[in-house]
């Protein structure tokens, strides 16, 4: 099971990119596979590392179908094979840290 956290950013749009965001998101919103969470600078992805690859690929086509002709993605990846952690438990670990 991995976390990601990833933010596409269209270039040469304007200042605006909440339409692009918007279509990348559907594409989240039209599959069973991952788990996500919306996040005002990304957007959190639980699921099999594979799928998200797919997922974020998928998305940043979305993003290109939206009217981007240049699409920068940064995608950072938590996979832990030790145990299974889902993104609500690092919150809450976090949350019990500070009591």
């Amino acid at each position: 099971m991995a976390i990601a956290a990833v933010s596409l950013s269209p270039v040469g749009v304007g200042v605006s990119l909440s339409r692009f965001i918007a279509a990348a998101l559907k594409v989240v919103e039209n599959q069973d596979r991952v788990a996500y969470r919306l996040d005002p600078m990304f957007t959190t992805l639980e699921g099999d590392l594979g799928d998200i690859f797919a997922l974020v690929q998928e998305m940043e086509e979305a993003v290109f179908a939206a009217g981007a002709e240049r699409v920068g993605t940064v995608l950072k990846i938590d996979d832990r094979r030790d145990k299974v952690v889902h993104m609500d438990d690092k919150i809450r670990s976090v949350h019990q840290q500070l009591g």
